[in-house]
Parts: structure tokens; sequence; C-alpha cells
């Protein structure tokens, strides 16, 4: 690989997700291919290498250090998953390492730290198991340096599969790892082709993945000359070490990049006056493909804007506008349908009220609500609709929880039920254009609007209707109840052991800051704008890391393309 081929790309390929792992996987199945560095034609050939190996074991079984194997059949090409490289030879595990049989008695955590406590770290050794080191320990049962392969299947690169890695000195190995002494080959050569094999088949178990003894030893190894098995390591440990150059080089870009995101979103929320805060928003928006590069930035995006709609930051307010006081009092006075509104309490709130502009006033949910008895309605519980109730055909669809995302409704898992039941929840029913909220938090309440082609529906338990008035706009109610302001309310009516819920009433409670009916709409379109506007940067962060991971696959192959043998 020519590294500075590669570091002149990197800002390119760095886009990529996972783009060290892929690199990192990328060398060792190179490595254990032939197409790291050139074979030697005057290497001793690996043929040659088995049968000192062979009389080797024969040596070590004649002196008692070693149980006489079983023969084991050859290598069948259905098992090569590439083709056998000049001098390369086809084996099994067993054939050239050692499966070392020792005391295999586990050492759980508690006993592992009464042992160790008290002691100085010259009296402990490393403790290792399935996923590398586990801890410490005051004995050990081994003194050089081995192979371990994990029989527990864990995450390693983008699958799940035993790991192997190297241990030397003094230490102890859990229950949950095969240990192997090689048998005049490179033990870390070893790991590489162990790490890069394809364990399908060989790891079972109903409930945890497990890679047998048994399954262990008779995998195939496609063995190198030994003189290439060090050229291939040495190789492997300089890129390696470049991997870990540009793995530092990127985790440092993104803390920089991390921290002038939260920096300028924070300057955006909390700016002190109306030209700081145009300066601040100049400045992101300026650089906003630069400074969103990863889903989580997209998501804080979305979430500044709402804070800013919601505290009447994103739109200027107009003077000549009805206040939202006197709007509140056109509600109260247009109703058909008078009973006690839940009011707002600034005494039991658990936070005080945020900042709002002049022309604002707070209130509550209830209060918003449209002029209809079943304005704020909960779903049926017990035997009124269960799951035995639903039908195959479409019918009239049943709001669920899976369909309510923040502030997108979500078209999958769709349930209905038959006129006749539809007809007996009339209490539940819900119409396009209603808000319908999740009621059991997880770990923020939901909410969404309705589509226009929902047709005749009913909500589920624990999904609220919501049904906003006339005289108030239904998106910015929309807007506010998914922002973090009403999401700090909401929490401080939590309850539940086992699953979060925010009451019906609760909900009726939650303080709303409530505009000028102009101003909303403004606010509304303001939002939606800059929403699609994150749609459009969600949309073209998913395409970069597109190409992004086709450049880097591209390069790799074209850095590496003067070490690969012909």
């Amino acid at each position: 690989m020519n590294p500075a081929r590669l570091l002149a790309h990197f800002d390119c390929i760095s886009d990529a997700p996972d783009a060290i792992p892929r690199l990192r996987r990328f060398i060792l199945d190179l490595a254990v291919r032939g197409k790291l560095v050139e074979q030697d034609p005057r290497d001793e050939p690996a043929s040659e290498l088995l049968d000192r190996i062979e009389a080797k074991k024969m040596q070590l079984i004649q002196g008692g250090k070693l149980k006489r194997q079983e023969s084991l059949p050859p290598v069948g090409k259905d098992e090569l998953s590439f083709s056998v490289p000049e001098g390369w030879q086809p084996t099994r595990l067993a054939a050239i390492a050692t499966c070392l049989d020792y005391m295999r008695q586990p050492v759980n955590s508690t006993e592992r730290e009464q042992r160790i406590e008290g002691k100085s770290p010259s009296e402990l050794f490393p403790y290792f198991g399935a996923t590398q080191q586990q801890g410490w320990i005051d004995d050990f049962l081994f003194d050089e340096e081995l192979v371990l392969l994990g029989e527990d299947g864990v995450p390693f690169f983008d699958a799940l599969r035993p790991k192997a890695y190297l241990i030397s000195g003094k230490t102890w190995v859990n229950n949950h790892a095969h240990v192997f002494r090689g048998i005049l080959i490179s033990h870390a050569f070893l790991t590489y082709c162990l790490n890069t094999f394809d364990y399908k088949g060989r790891v079972a178990g109903a409930t945890r993945s497990k890679l047998n003894q048994a399954k262990a030893v008779d995998i195939p190894i496609i063995l190198p000359p030994l003189a290439e098995q060090h050229r291939i390591v040495a190789r492997v440990d300089e890129l390696m070490a470049l991997c870990d150059r540009l793995e530092a080089a990127q985790e440092e870009r993104e803390r920089r990049r991390n921290r002038l995101v939260a920096s300028s979103l924070n300057s955006l929320k909390n700016g002190v006056d109306a030209d700081a805060f145009r300066d601040h928003a100049r400045f992101y928006f300026k650089h906003l493909p630069r400074l969103t590069t990863k889903p989580e930035h997209i998501q804080q995006l979305r979430q500044t804007i709402l804070n800013l709609a919601v505290r009447g930051k994103l739109v200027p307010q107009d003077s000549n506008e009805e206040q939202g006081s006197e709007l509140l009092k056109r509600i109260y006075c247009t109703r058909k349908y008078l009973r006690k509104f839940a009011s707002l309490d600034i005494d039991e709130l658990e936070s005080p009220l945020p900042e709002i502009p002049p022309s604002w006033t707070w209130t509550v949910v209830d209060q918003i609500a449209a002029d209809d008895p079943n304005a704020i309605t909960d779903g049926p519980f017990g035997a009124n609709l269960k799951t035995e109730h639903y039908v195959t055909a479409p019918g009239y669809r049943v709001i669920r929880l899976q369909n309510i995302g923040r502030g997108i409704f979500r078209e999958e898992h769709r349930s209905y039920i038959d006129r006749s039941r539809f007809g007996r929840l009339s209490k539940h029913h819900v119409h396009a254009g209603d808000l319908v909220v999740a009621g059991l938090v997880d770990p923020h309440v939901r909410c969404c609007r309705l589509p226009d082609n929902i047709g005749p529906a009913v909500v589920k338990a624990d999904c609220y209707r919501f049904s906003v008035h006339a005289q108030t706009c239904a998106g910015f109610a929309l807007h506010y109840l998914n922002s973090a302001v009403a999401q700090e309310f909401a929490a401080a009516h939590h309850h539940g052991m086992t699953l979060t819920r925010i009451g019906l009433g609760n909900f009726r409670q939650i303080p709303v800051p409530l505009p000028p009916f102009a101003e909303q709409q403004r606010i509304v379109a303001k939002v939606d704008e800059l929403m699609a506007l994150c749609d459009k940067i969600e949309a073209q962060l998913t395409t970069t890391h597109t190409d992004s991971r086709r450049l880097l696959e591209a390069v790799l192959h074209e850095a590496l393309a003067p070490a690969v043998a012909s």
C-alpha cells in the first residue's frame, strides 16, 4: 500500500461508515490471500514446511509431549474461498497447531475480585477470555506466546464471529477460549487467518452461538512459506500503525467538529440579542454542509430549529398583530361545549417557564383543544379493542404506537377493524389532520399529524387524539409537542415502573406558549422550510456516505495494486 496515496484521498473516504475498520479488514483479507507482499520463488514452499511440521510433531509424540492425532481429511476445493498462491499449501488448523488441554476452572468476577484484593500489580497476571483481556488474577496457566480463539460469536468487523488474538507471558485463560500453540509457524499470521475466516456453519447454538473444539481444529488454513509469513506480519504491522494514525486524526477531527456543532447550536439557542442571533445563524447556515456530517448532527439541528421556533426566535414579531392573550380569550368565547378546563399553575411547575416574546402568552394543551367533547381522548382499554378484533382485509384503520413518529406518521404496522367494532368506539374516532400523541414514552413524548388519506380510524390504548382548535395552528402545536421545551414539561409527569407513561390528565396540563395566530402560521412555514432543508441534507449525507464507501474500495484496490501478485 502506498501511504501517501491513501492519505491524499483519506479526507474523502473517511466519511464512509466504519472507514478505518473496513480498511483494517481489507488489509487482513489481502494478507491471507497472498496479495499484500510479493511471493519469492527462493522461499521454502509451504508443502516442505508442512513436512517439517509433521516431523516435529512426531518428535513431540515420541517424547510424550503431544498426543497422537487422527489423520485429517484434505482440504476440499469447496472449502477454498480464493485461489491458492504459488508456494502456499492448504491444510487444517490441527495440522499446524496444537489445541492445548488445560484446567478450565471458571473464575467468576466476584471470586476474581476477592483473590486480587490487596495484592500489588506485580503479583497479578492478565485474565483472558473470548473477547480479549477481561481483568487480572493472582495465578497463571501459561507463560509463552499462544493464539486464543474465542468460542463465542462476538461482533468483529461487520459480522458476528469468534475472535482470535495473541497472548504472551504469564496469563490465565477462562473457559470461553480455545488455546493454540503453533508448530513452526507465525502465531501472528495464524490470527489473521482465524480473524478473516467465515465461520458460517461452524458456530451454532440455540440461545448463544458457540464454536466447539472439534469444529475449531478442522478450520482450513492456506499456509504460506514461513519466510513469507514473517514478511506479511511485518507489512501488516506497518499498515495497522498507519491505520492507528489515520484513526487518531479522524477522531480528533470529529471531536473538533462536534465541539463546533455544539457551540454553534448553543449560540443559536442562547443568542443574547437579535444581532447576535443573526450573526450565529449566518455562520451556522453558511457552513451547514461541513458541520452536518452525521445523522446525529441533523437530529441536533432539527431540535434546535424547534427550540427556536417555540421560543419566538425563528421569525420576527409584528406589533400590529393580535396578542396571544387576546387570542386565548377569543378561543374561549367561541366555544359551544363549555366544561372545566385545565389551567396553568406556575407554582406547581418543577422548572420555570422559558422566556417568550411579550406578544405571546402561556396556556396549557387543554385550552387550545378543539370545541369537541372528544378533542382530547385516549384509545380504548381492555376488552373493547383487542388484537383478536383485527381483520385481515382493509377496513377501519387502528392508529397504534408504532405509527406515531416524532413529527412523522409511519405507514407501516397497519391494523384494521370492521364496521361493527368501529361503530362501538365512536369516542375514540380520529380524523385526517388530527394530532396523535404517544402516551407511552420511549424516552420522549412523540406527536404526529394524521395524513389526509387516513380515512376513518380509531386510536389504540396509550395513543391520544389531540384535535386542535380552529383558531390555533395545528402545525405549531405539533412542532411544540416535539420540541425539547415540551419534553421537559412532560418529563415531570412521567410515571410507571416498567413502562413510562404520561397520563391523559397530565397531558392536558402541559404548558404551551401561544403566539398570535398569524405568527404561528409564519413559524410553521419557516419550520417546514428548514425541515425540508434538513431532509435534503440528510439525503445528501446518505449519498455522500455511499459515494465515500465506493471511493474507499476503489482507493484501497488502487493503492494496493502495486503489491498484488499477478
